[in-house]
């Protein structure tokens, strides 16, 4: 099994980074494969809410000079995927933002349903849980799998490496990519035991016509 993650910092082993690895080790444990891609130094535009990626259905953003479309391929064949972001603002981080807001869009809504997705937070002081779950807004709309741990998935540092002194946050990881390992293997455990629910097709409903 692999998983796939996603350092939204413009640091590549900063803090974020820091946190991400703090679960791989985890996973590792358990013999799951883990893959850290760096985005947060990327240039990654917004999502232009132009619907090609929509009508073309093919899972690729219709912008294609940066890397989100390499990206939505490697989520696509991974088993789990972990989303890593600092705190700008009490907010995802920019670039880590314009990322997942065009592959969640893009991707088929059958290509992530029922893989494993986790959220890690990396925050100087304040900001963290909202920032915690406004990636859970991404996982939650695909029809993931979110393993829990035991506080919410934010640990804290300003400059990097000093989450290494977040007892409480170093632990809230350790459990986390437990739980997540634990939920991979269930889920890999079941396929052919247990019959997934059938996928209902999304209704939109519009407020005002």
């Amino acid at each position: 099994m692999k998983v796939v993650a996603f350092n939204g910092s413009p640091k590549k082993e900063g803090n974020t980074y820091q946190a991400i690895q703090m679960v791989a080790e985890e996973l590792e444990k358990e013999g799951i494969e883990v893959e850290i891609v760096h985005v947060g130094d990327k240039v990654i535009r917004g999502c232009m809410a132009c619907g090609g990626c929509y009508r073309n259905g093919d899972s690729h953003c219709v912008i294609k000079n940066d890397p989100v479309n390499e990206y939505i391929d490697m989520m696509i064949k991974a088993d789990g995927v972990i989303l890593g972001t600092p705190v700008h603002y009490a907010a995802i981080g920019g670039t880590m933002k314009s990322f997942l807001d065009r592959a969640f869009y893009a991707i088929a809504s059958d290509k992530l349903r029922h893989k494993v997705g986790a959220a890690v937070v990396a925050v100087r002081r304040s900001g963290g849980v909202p920032t915690f779950n406004q990636l859970g807004n991404y996982l939650n709309y695909k029809e993931m799998l979110v393993p829990s741990t035991n506080y919410w998935n934010v640990i804290h540092g300003a400059m990097p490496g000093d989450v290494q002194k977040d007892e409480e946050g170093k632990q809230i990881m350790r459990v986390l990519g437990k739980n997540m390992a634990w939920t991979l293997k269930l889920v890999e455990s079941g396929k052919d035991k247990v019959e997934k629910p059938e996928q209902e097709r999304k209704v939109m409903m519009n407020f005002i016509r």
